[in-house]
């Protein structure tokens, strides 16, 4: 198997943009893809579109359906397929291939194989980016064309699959956003958080927790991190003494708890799971503790999340931007619907289940990435 470059293979170019100043550049016309079009797939249409002034004012370019795109700016390597005349903005290049020498598919699956290698070239500051130049140099395997088709058609079969999974994975985060719409849509607000908790409260202020008090080992210490993506997590581990524990007692953060984000990236929500060793919050977190009898944790965290009556008094309350100024306050008296508990728990039970399936479809996932990536590492070192 002979080495090549991608620029031996393919005709390569960039395109551009218009004045962003003059509105008849832009509008119904020839579609005009920026880098958040890119899908790793057949890219059928694009967020705007420009317009033949558009066109012919800017170094935008035409090219045809079949085109491969690659990102060189951010997501460097982020890749697409035209499905029909399209232009690009400047940080997309593109590739034309001479079918005489390269599969299409072929070099589409070379350059998702090549994908962290190029992202590795990136240089810049604060977005990374590499060059046309370094596309076109790029070193390439080329055995013969019908030993390409055969790899190709391997690697597209592996990755159809591999979308099903993601399809999978992607259902199974919305749907326990349906469950719980299909059950309480209607039901309407009949309390406050206040009027259902047993406790509310934010973690410790000032001089009460230093950063310097923290230790490699004791009382664990939640803070934004483990809230992160309304699902809780263990991530970065802080810890106080039991000593300093006896001063914070009051700020102790029990298995049930409804943890929601009010500092940072405010907003988020998760109850503390069972098993939880013993730990206190931060004051970057409200913790709410609820009467069991009356409101099952898993249905405040939803209704949090997703009824309409408490999403628009928090969006009011905070004047629209809930990152902007949440605060204990609000959260207090943010209505609640109040159902029989035994729907409640209905609820979180089939939201534990489908919790559950994810867990194990993004296991599944993740292993199916790692023998993906090596039946790419064996397709194009000639053991496939």
């Amino acid at each position: 198997m002979r080495t090549v470059t991608l620029g031996d293979v393919a005709e390569w170019g960039s395109g551009g943009t218009p004045a962003r100043g003059v509105p008849s550049y832009f509008g119904q016309g020839m579609p005009w893809l920026s880098i958040t079009d890119l899908n790793d797939g057949v890219v059928t249409s694009a967020k705007e579109s420009l317009t033949a002034a558009g066109l012919a004012n800017s170094s935008a370019k035409v090219v045809p359906p079949g085109t491969i795109f690659v990102a060189m700016y951010g997501s460097i390597g982020k890749l697409g397929i035209a499905a029909t005349d399209m232009a690009t903005s400047q940080a997309i290049a593109f590739a034309r291939p001479n079918e005489k020498l390269v599969d299409r598919r072929f070099l589409f699956q070379y350059l998702l194989a090549e994908r962290r290698n190029l992202q590795s070239r990136g240089r810049g500051g604060t977005q990374m980016n590499i060059s046309q130049a370094d596309l076109k140099a790029w070193p390439m395997p080329l055995p013969p064309l019908p030993e390409q088709r055969r790899i190709a058609a391997i690697l597209d079969h592996a990755d159809a699959l591999h979308a099903k999974r993601r399809q999978v994975l992607a259902h199974l985060d919305a749907l326990t956003q349906a469950i719980f719409h299909d059950m309480f849509s209607n039901e309407p607000s009949a309390a406050t958080v206040e009027d259902v908790a047993t406790q509310i409260r934010t973690g410790p202020f000032g001089s009460q927790l230093l950063h310097g008090e923290f230790v490699d080992e004791g009382i664990a210490v939640l803070g934004l991190d483990n809230v992160v993506g309304n699902e809780f997590r263990w991530a970065e581990r802080r810890y106080i003494t039991t000593a300093k524990y006896e001063q914070l007692k009051r700020y102790t953060v029990r298995s049930g708890d409804v943890l929601i984000s009010i500092m940072g990236t405010t907003g988020r929500c998760v109850v503390v799971p069972d098993g939880i060793p013993t730990a206190i919050n931060t004051k970057h977190i409200c913790a709410v503790s609820v009467d069991g009898a009356r409101l099952d944790p898993a249905f405040l965290r939803a209704a949090f999340l997703w009824h309409t009556e408490a999403r628009e008094h928090l969006r009011r309350q905070t004047k629209g931007s809930i990152m902007a100024g949440l605060n204990m306050g609000i959260i207090k008296a943010m209505p609640v619907p109040q159902p029989p508990i035994d729907r409640q728990r209905e609820f979180a039970e089939r939201a534990r289940q489908v919790a559950a399936a994810r867990t194990s479809a993004i296991a599944t996932l993740a292993a199916e990435d790692e023998l993906f990536a090596s039946l790419q590492a064996r397709a194009f070192d000639g053991r496939l």
